[in-house]
Parts: structure tokens; C-alpha cells; sequence
């Protein structure tokens, strides 16, 4: 199982949102690229990265930022937060970034999702937050009426090969993550399935490892240092 650490940037710095309250942020770094590298000398093989400004607005705001993280490390970054046009989608992938994740842009524009799975393939990932089993969009600020369940089937029927299943009300807590919701998901689809949300404890690795979770994402544990991550990489 890949663990990928989050590098969440607003307003050009390293923080962390509780539920993804944009009134409730904590800075870890005003330098995204020093995490980055940080990341990557302790070992990590991945790293994930959200534009939080992006991903309220629409626009890649801390797209230079972003780039240049991608060009310092040399292992694979992926991109979520305001995708929302083939454009940003070329300028990410044509400097250093490895998969790019679309969120809202899947619920609200169809045809512009399946046109980037066309093009670029497995180079695009979708990000489904979910609180009570329904989609959460525009930096999870809006609950859609669309079943999280239901969305996973149509994303596998489009091509789609990876998604990030994030479940909003454990994200930020450090409470665990919603271990029965996670496995509904990868037990639902054939495309890979990064977790998302509360991974607080090695314990919490290990049940996702269980699960044979492509992968989990793990960001305040971390910054708090509640997980050690090199001990991760070491037992994973």
C-alpha cells in the first residue's frame, strides 16, 4: 500500500484544515517545497498535494508553487483541488506532475472528465468526498444529492483507474478512519482506491492494509506527530 503524505497549500503555505473548514486552519510551513523534500528524505514514494485555494475558487492559485515542488523531488506528485479545464490538466502533467485529481469538476461537468480520461488516462485520478454517503463539492463547502456509491460505478464505467474516497466527517479529527466506508468502496469498484480521512494510528495503517487499499493519504497525524512516518515506511 502506498502511504502518501498530503501537502495541503493555502494561500501559498503548509496547512491543514479540521473537515475541510476553511475557518479552521492550522499553518505547518510557510515554505511547501521544504515539506516536500522533507517528505521525500524520509521516505516516502508519493506525495499528494491539494491546492485549497483551487479548490474553493476554481482557479489553480498556487499553481507555480505546486510546479515547482514537482520539478525539486524526484519521486511522483499528484494534484487535486480547482482541475477544472484540460489546460490546467496539459500545464501540470507537461511540468513534473504525475497524476492530476479531479474533484468537483466530476459532478458538475461529465463531459470535461471524460474528455481528460480520453486524452490522458491514467494520468487522471478523482477525488470523491463524501459526507453521509452523498458527494461533496467546491472544497466540500456544497453536499450534492449524488450517492457516493453511485458515482463509484459510473467513474469505473468512463475508465477512470484511480480514485481518492475521502470520508469528510473524519477528516482532521485524528478519530480513525471510517474503516465499513472504505471497504464498501474497494469492494465496489475495480479501480484503485486511495483512503482518505482520519488515519490517525499504525493500527489505522494496518486495517487499510487489510482492506488491500491502493493507498492512504495521511496529513495532520502526521504534522502533529502522532505518526512517525519513517516507522511507516518501514513496517508497510
Amino acid at each position: 500500500m502506498i502511504i502518501f503524505p498530503a501537502i495541503d497549500i493555502l494561500d501559498g503555505q503548509c496547512v491543514r484544515l479540521i473537515q475541510g473548514d476553511y475557518n479552521q486552519e492550522k499553518v505547518y510551513s510557510n515554505s511547501p517545497i521544504d515539506m516536500a523534500k522533507k517528505w521525500e528524505a524520509k521516505g516516502a514514494e508519493f506525495i499528494h498535494i491539494v491546492d485549497l485555494d483551487g479548490a474553493k475558487t476554481g482557479d489553480s492559485i498556487n499553481k507555480k508553487v505546486i510546479q515547482d515542488i514537482a520539478k525539486t523531488v524526484s519521486i511522483p506528485v499528484q494534484v487535486g483541488g480547482g482541475i477544472r479545464s484540460l489546460d490546467i490538466i496539459a500545464t501540470y502533467l507537461e511540468n513534473g506532475v504525475d497524476r492530476v485529481i479531479i474533484g468537483t469538476a466530476a459532478i458538475n461537468d461529465p463531459d470535461f472528465l471524460k474528455a481528460a480520461v480520453q486524452k490522458y488516462g491514467d494520468k487522471i485520478a478523482v477525488s470523491l468526498d463524501a459526507r453521509n454517503g452523498y458527494v461533496a463539492t467546491d472544497g466540500w463547502t456544497d453536499t450534492s444529492n449524488v450517492a457516493a456509491l453511485d458515482l463509484v460505478k459510473e467513474l469505473d464505467k468512463i475508465g477512470v483507474k484511480t480514485i481518492v474516497y475521502t470520508d469528510i466527517a473524519k477528516d482532521g479529527m485524528l478519530q480513525g478512519p471510517n474503516l465499513q466506508e472504505q471497504q464498501t468502496i474497494n469492494e465496489a469498484t475495480s479501480m484503485d482506491v486511495i483512503a482518505s480521512g482520519g488515519v490517525t494510528t499504525k493500527e489505522d495503517v494496518e486495517n487499510l492494509q487489510a482492506l488491500e487499499m491502493y493507498g492512504t493519504i495521511i496529513g495532520k497525524a502526521l504534522y502533529d506527530g502522532k505518526l512517525d512516518f519513517e516507522t511507516l515506511v518501514e513496517a508497510n
